[in-house]
């Protein structure tokens, strides 16, 4: 069917027309591919309508089919089921559904299905489905886990899944993944297709912003369907217009350290908030962003009422209220983390500020994203370093920008535990048959390699607790009835559908006051160390703890003038494999001779115009590095060899990111504990890592290409690091997830220690009794994968084999090793302590 031809298409293009709307290219591709039964997957910048690109797609394709009556008809069971990857957004998403729906006069109804809906909604959604169904990827497991799943998704014509870039390479994707391989199974088998569908598969579209890898990324969303579908990609040719100002400080420190400088530029936050309509700051984690909070309101009090803070461990209605008010327009800024990165559309928007480097391209563009969200408008996006080196990062983002330099998301494989959750799941609701679910689970991206004798370990495991727990009952979880795979007990079933889900988080207890009310979470690890009295932040106030009862702390209001900031784990992000490349490059320029500036007075306006701005205002620290040191070019690994009275320092600046350098920091001690008897500490940061000895270090011209050669690399990373202890940790999260270790039930968790004890011990008897255990096995490859990085830091090792290595001997710390010394004193000082002792090192280098 010709789109332009079709009755859908004419009232929707009347119903934009009225508006003053008109739609994208890419749009009436997209819908013409709808209507044609196809699936593909939808690219296109931040607020140029992605969305509607396949909602309105769908109800296209109603009207086309229902000409006569698509205003009255009603009864039309699920149509379309939207996947979401966060709760917040699916207020966002119905809100607009539901006034294009209401606008042409249509009888749908648009639900949600999450953990905040209410149970007698659930009981009407599964009694009269809405034609539209917002959901999560665990909240669509747990439809999964319903009797008579099969009839409820009877009718489904297409899953959307929305925001698939930030669902790629997790597991709450391979959840997304399993899910699709189960329903186009089911659809295109179900006798209860209406009269009118052409097409037996449902239609699977994903939407997404680019990333570097969007074919592969299309592929992994579309294996299932893709040998009857042909699945397309939808590109939309819109460029949106970014425009990126670094906040630069008055005066550039030679010896710059992480995390002190921010705060300090806050003069300079001030006129920028009181120029835009609204703000959005964003803080790299939670801890700063209530430090930022604090320092906006003491600097600007007049602020006050008008400023929010927004993360996510501050109560969900709190939350939402901020949301709703950056809907209204009725804040002046707001201060917030990764919570408020995704969205569908807060137009007040008009400026963001990024504090300290998001450590990636990617993120980068989403956040600018979030202001000027309409089609035409730029988006205004500031970047404010947290100390002056990385403001090499800002010129390095711009770079990255202008080349369209985006970083991949790669999907993950061979998930064992999120398919044992899934196979129980199955057999909680009707159950399955072995072979059909076999057959599935191979056509997803996750699953494909997986072996025959693999998914009988798999199956023996969910059924007989697998070799080393047959003896334990609580194990076989599964029976095999007439053929089917069932779980019959019902406590087992209970206790798997409130743990259906793949983020495991720290243990989070709820912070209520005494007179009552919730305020937030906070982690289980951070409270245990505070005494009754202590005074700590929390969503933006200072509250005194009282003490812990039932899960849950109790504090009261304090109006004490210091209080202690909490840190919550996982809040350090690592520098992207581009923004690292684009970083070296750079550096390039950092050598290069300085154009002649015109008098003081224009000094800074010059500056600010200059393309390469950031590098000519560090240009006294670059100075002083190549004075006492090197500054590397993009072909170059720089060594210092540094003696102090604290001992032998051997500083490293491969620019790779913190968790290669961490790996490499192991393995070069490890290698050099070869050549000679020498123990090390290490301490890193994204550019480089040090190795700290009481004699002098034996890294020459004679041996260092060989000390960072690839060659026996994975036998070099099992020697160098407690690979086991590593995996064990991890294994935490794998038991937690293929249903090993209950975490409790709600209000009762177990704690955190209780968690890795029991992972522990369940190792450890793998370790002993069935060492090839898939689980285990995924255990150690998600160390090398996601903690080592493997792939990252044997590419980096080969770029060194082609690169100059350039090793220097200063007599003092230099600019480039100065934050890396900083570093490794954090974890014994205290940060008033921290920064006396800071500001005493940089007097005496200076």
């Amino acid at each position: 069917m010709q789109l332009h031809r079709s009755a859908g298409y004419r009232i929707i293009q009347e119903w934009l027309a009225k508006k003053d709307f008109k739609p994208f290219t890419f749009q009436e591709e997209t819908w013409q591919h709808i209507i044609n039964g196809k699936s593909g997957l939808v690219n296109a910048p931040t607020g140029f309508g992605k969305t509607f690109s396949v909602f309105l797609g769908a109800v296209i394709d109603f009207i086309n089919q229902h000409p006569d009556d698509y205003k009255s008809k009603t009864g039309n069971k699920l149509q379309l089921v939207w996947i979401t990857p966060l709760r917040a957004l699916a207020k966002d998403i119905g809100r607009a559904m539901e006034e294009v729906i209401t606008e042409l006069g249509m009888r749908w109804r648009v639900g949600i299905r999450n953990g905040d809906t209410p149970t007698a909604e659930r009981q009407q959604q599964k009694k009269y489905p809405p034609e539209v169904l917002i959901v999560t990827p665990e909240s669509l497991h747990l439809l999964l886990a319903q009797k008579n799943y099969p009839e409820f998704f009877a009718n489904l014509k297409i899953i959307a899944v929305d925001e698939w870039h930030e669902l790629l390479g997790s597991k709450r994707g391979v959840q997304v993944e399993l899910a699709i391989s189960r329903l186009a199974s089911v659809c295109s088998a179900s006798t209860h297709r209406s009269p009118f569908t052409i097409h037996p598969l449902p239609q699977i579209w994903g939407i997404s912003a680019t990333i570097g890898n969007l074919t592969e990324a299309a592929a992994v969303l579309h294996a299932s369907i893709a040998a009857q579908a042909s699945p397309v990609i939808v590109r939309a040719p819109l460029k949106k217009n970014i425009e990126v100002e670094s906040v630069f400080p008055d005066e550039i420190e030679k010896y710059p350290w992480a995390g002190h400088l921010g705060i300090k530029l806050i003069d300079k936050v001030i006129p920028i908030i009181d120029q835009s309509r609204t703000t959005l700051i964003f803080i790299n984690t939670r801890g700063m962003s209530e430090t930022w909070y604090q320092g906006l309101l003491n600097s600007a009090p007049e602020l006050a009422g008008a400023i929010a803070l927004h993360h996510g461990s501050i109560e969900p209605e709190l939350r939402t209220w901020v949301e709703e008010a950056l809907h209204a327009g009725i804040l002046k800024a707001v201060v917030c983390t990764a919570s408020l990165d995704l969205g569908v559309d807060f137009r007040p928007v008009e400026t963001v500020i990024q504090v300290g480097s998001p450590k990636g391209v990617a993120r980068f563009l989403q956040r600018a994203g979030r202001s000027g969200h309409q089609p035409d408008a730029v988006s205004k996006i500031y970047f404010l370093p947290t100390h002056s080196l990385e403001l090499v990062e800002a010129a390095a983002l711009k770079s990255a920008i202008a080349e369209d330099i985006i970083e991949s998301r790669e999907p993950m494989l061979l998930c064992y535990d999120v398919l044992i959750q899934y196979l129980c799941t199955l057999a909680v609701s009707d159950g399955f048959d072995a072979d059909t679910i076999y057959r599935e689970v191979l056509g997803t991206y996750c699953y494909k390699d997986m072996t025959r004798d693999e998914w009988l370990q798999v199956l023996q495991f969910i059924t007989a607790g697998g070799v080393a727990l047959q003896q334990y009952d609580e194990f076989k979880k599964v029976e095999v009835i007439n053929g089917l795979h069932r779980i019959t007990s019902r406590r087992v079933a209970m206790r798997h559908r409130m743990h259906i889900g793949t983020i495991v988080s720290e243990a989070m207890l709820k912070v209520k006051f005494m007179s009552g009310g919730y305020i937030g979470v906070i982690e289980e690890w951070f409270i245990s160390r505070l005494d009754p009295g202590a005074v700590f932040t929390l969503a933006g106030r200072n509250v005194e703890l009282v003490g812990i009862k039932d899960m849950t702390v109790i504090v009261k209001k304090s109006s004490a003038k210091k209080s202690i900031v909490p840190s919550w784990q996982g809040g350090r992000m690592p520098l992207s494999a581009n923004l690292g490349k684009k970083l070296r490059e750079e550096l390039n320029k950092a050598g290069r001779k300085k154009k002649s500036l015109p008098a003081a007075a224009d000094h800074k306006k010059q500056i600010e115009k200059s393309s390469d701005s950031e590098i000519d205002v560090l240009k006294p620290l670059f100075d002083l590095q190549q004075q006492l040191s090197h500054v590397p070019k993009h072909n170059e690994l720089l060594i210092e060899h540094i003696e102090t009275k604290d001992g032998y320092h051997l500083f490293v600046f491969p620019f790779e990111g913190r968790l290669v350098h961490e790996a490499m920091a192991a393995i070069l001690a490890w290698r050099i504990s070869r050549i000679t008897s020498i123990t090390f500490s290490f301490a890193m940061n994204d550019y480089g890592f040090e190795l700290l000895s009481d004699q002098p270090i034996p890294v020459d011209d004679s041996n260092v290409f060989e000390l960072f050669s690839p060659d026996n690399l994975l036998n070099d990373i099992q020697r160098s690091v407690n690979a086991t202890e590593m995996a064990m940790r991890k294994f935490r999260d794998i038991a937690v997830i293929g249903g090993l270790i209950f975490q409790g039930f709600p209000g009762e968790q177990k704690k955190a220690r209780h968690l890795q004890s029991s992972a522990s011990l369940l190792f450890k008897v793998f370790n002993e009794y069935d060492r090839g255990n898939v689980l285990m096995q995924q255990a150690y490859r998600e160390v090398l994968d996601q903690q080592m990085e493997e792939v990252r830091l044997r590419n980096m090792l080969e770029r060194i084999q082609q690169s100059n290595i350039i090793i220097k001997f200063p007599s003092q710390l230099t600019p480039f090793c100065f934050p890396i010394k900083v570093d490794s004193l954090r974890e014994s000082l205290t940060s008033e302590k921290l920064e006396d002792r800071v500001r005493r090192m940089q007097q005496q280098l200076d």
